[in-house]
């Protein structure tokens, strides 16, 4: 989900983003061209002086003195642009590498006017072209991409083509006004005129295709009013002096007439500039709208986009949460309950089942999702319903099963009783020796069966029918359990301490030990005694029985799953052991009924084997016939049991030779 709602949310802003940065592109070209015609018409402001300077220069070279007055205003004009332009860097490189000499030209054709003839006319004249030749190529705005928008580049077409075609008629102004001034065409002069006239010709033909219809228009007013007419029928007498033949012409008149011209282009072009200028501002305008509109449009299409994606995602989640929640419930709570209910009810187990009908999934279901979840949902009430089900037979199954082991172990034990009262009989008529030994063997054979028939009952939950009213010395309780085991002449009983053990524990607790003393000879050699002890730990108030044998012992880890299953009395443990385990099963289901205090837990014995200790609590003891006073009941702590244990042990092993055998 997290990718189907990030892949377009990307795509889409990797598209709003392109458009957003083609808009501030176009926004920064028009600003930038805005700047730079700027900068292009202060660049031809200077150019118009340097224009006039030099046309004045060249009269003034070719002895027109009248021309020294409005030079020297001239100059002054073409110093303050100067000036003007010393920030620009572009424009500064040209000024420094053409201009550089021309506080020098200016001091040789002041000179050349009261002195000897220092300047030379020609070499003045191309000095100026070539800076305002340079002036001209000074193009900022040749790469500007505004320049895609076609009335812009027409615009600036033009204006470049009216730059050119007035340097040409600036240039021919200030060379014939010399040649009027001198009276005559000298070296390669009158080749210079027709180059620059034809150059003229060329670059208005090329202005009037890129211009406006307004924009020729002002052109031909131009070039129809009184001066341009003067000046052009001083051009065509001009031209009848290509053999060098003298020439009768009034500089004055000819400078005035194309000084005019000239003024009326640079209004053209500062006209044409104005065009280009209010083009470049109507771009940055609608460029800026439209930054702004994609600006705005991203941002609520990212929102639309973002407000549907979280949508649709609370749409999943807010459902799926809901039904995690409920599964969750299920799992947790309503499920193990129901069992347990189950489990505990010996009552038909239908009562506590959910309705089997699932949920309608044809519409949404209680958890406000699509029909998938909602079939989710009615599959998540199906597979509850299966579980119970499945735990109803089960516990039913557990229940019968309880029932059959319960059953069977009461037919065993009422069995055995009759068979034990049968040979109780046989064993008091019997007179030969012999005949008596075996019926003492067969009476043990019955006494095993009556305790395996117990431990039937044990495992399925029942108390065994055997109680004993009257209190038993420690004693007997540890004799009365070696004769349920059947290698009883291995055991050794060390050493027990006196002490009486109420009556309804009597049965349990030998019954415990029975187990033990079993699991130490089955796992210890033949020609090995398991011993028994049994010692009062008056600190906490315990009295512990110790069963130990030296056989193969239990690694660690087996040691720890046996404790874990002599600690825990309940089904579980019962359905998770293997069989080869009941009797730790036992053990603990009879430590359990003994009530609280009572523990079992294995230790490793001193040179090799394992060794079983059982702590009775005080409750259990029942107060001696002549002995201390009656102990006060107290829950052992398992550190001091263990302390107790390790002290009694090596009680035991110090007097063991001295023990009696049952």
């Amino acid at each position: 989900m997290a990718v189907v709602i990030t892949v377009p949310i990307c795509l889409l802003l990797v598209v709003a983003g392109l458009a957003v940065y083609g808009r501030a592109e176009a926004l920064g070209d028009a600003r930038t061209t805005r700047a730079e015609v700027g900068l292009s018409l202060r660049v031809q402001a200077l150019v118009h002086q340097l224009q006039r300077e030099r046309g004045l220069t060249n009269g003034l070279l070719g002895g027109e003195s009248d021309f020294r007055t409005p030079l020297v205003a001239t100059r002054e004009r073409v110093d303050t642009a100067l000036r003007g332009m010393r920030t620009e860097r572009a424009v500064e490189d040209v000024i420094q590498r053409h201009l550089r000499r021309l506080p020098a030209i200016r001091a040789a054709a002041d000179r050349d006017n009261v002195g000897p003839n220092t300047a030379d006319r020609a070499a003045t004249l191309t000095f100026y072209t070539t800076a305002v030749d340079a002036l001209n190529a000074v193009d900022p705005v040749a790469d500007t991409a505004t320049r895609t928008d076609r009335r812009l580049r027409d615009g600036l077409a033009a204006l470049r083509e009216l730059a050119a075609a007035k340097e040409s008629v600036a240039l021919e102004r200030g060379l014939v006004n010399g040649v009027f001034a001198e009276g005559a065409f000298r070296d390669r002069e009158y080749l210079t005129f027709t180059e620059v006239r034809a150059t003229r010709v060329a670059a208005l033909a090329r202005f009037r295709q890129v211009a406006t219809a307004p924009q020729r228009a002002a052109l031909k007013n131009t070039f129809a009013t009184d001066e341009a007419q003067r000046a052009t029928a001083y051009e065509n007498q001009a031209q009848r002096g290509a053999d060098g033949s003298a020439l009768r012409a009034d500089a004055g008149t000819w400078w005035d007439a194309m000084t005019v011209l000239v003024d009326d282009l640079y209004a053209v072009q500062q006209s044409v500039g104005d065009d280009v200028r209010d083009r470049a501002d109507r771009l940055r305008h609608e460029a800026e709208l439209g930054l702004a509109a994609y600006l705005v449009a991203g941002t609520l299409m990212a929102a639309l986009v973002a407000g549907l994606a979280a949508f649709a995602s609370r749409s999943l989640t807010r459902p799926l949460g809901a039904l995690a929640e409920a599964a969750h419930d299920v799992a947790r709570n309503r499920l193990p309950a129901t069992v347990a209910r189950i489990q505990r009810s010996s009552q038909d187990h239908e009562e506590f089942l959910p309705p089997a009908e699932p949920p309608d999934t044809s519409a949404a279901g209680p958890l406000g999702g699509a029909t998938e979840i909602a079939a989710v949902a009615a599959s998540l009430h199906q597979v509850e319903h299966t579980a119970l089900h499945l735990a109803a037979q089960q516990a039913g199954l557990r229940r019968n099963t309880t029932e059959s082991l319960a059953n069977l172990g009461r037919r065993n034990q009422n069995l055995v009783r009759r068979q034990l009262s049968l040979i109780t009989r046989l064993e008091q008529q019997e007179l030969d020796p012999d005949a008596l030994a075996e019926l003492f063997e067969l009476d043990h054979l019955a006494t095993r069966m009556r305790r395996n028939a117990e431990s039937l009952l044990v495992l399925a939950g029942q108390n065994p029918p055997r109680p004993t009213a009257a209190p038993a010395d420690a004693l007997e309780v540890v004799q009365s359990a070696v004769a349920e085991v059947e290698q009883y002449r291995r055991v050794l009983i060390a050493a027990v301490e006196p002490v009486r053990v109420r009556g309804h524990a009597v049965a349990d607790v030998a019954h415990l030990l029975a187990e033990l003393i079993e699991n130490g000879l089955n796992f210890s050699p033949p020609t090995e005694p398991v011993e028994v002890h049994g010692w009062y730990d008056a600190e906490d108030d315990t009295y512990c029985f110790a069963v130990i044998d030296h056989g193969i012992g239990m690694p660690e880890e087996d040691k720890e799953r046996a404790n874990a299953r002599l600690s825990h009395s309940g089904e579980e443990a019962l359905l998770s052991a293997s069989t080869r385990f009941l009797g730790h099963l036992v053990v603990g289901r009879l430590a359990h009924r003994l009530g609280e205090g009572a523990q079992v837990q294995l230790f490793d014995t001193t040179g090799g084997g394992l060794s079983a200790l059982l702590a009775l609590p005080g409750r259990l003891l029942a107060p001696a016939q002549a002995g201390p006073a009656t102990p006060q009941p107290a829950r052992p702590a398992v550190s001091s049991l263990l302390n107790g244990f390790r002290a009694g042990v090596a009680r035991a092993e110090a007097r063991s030779t001295q023990g009696v055998s049952s």
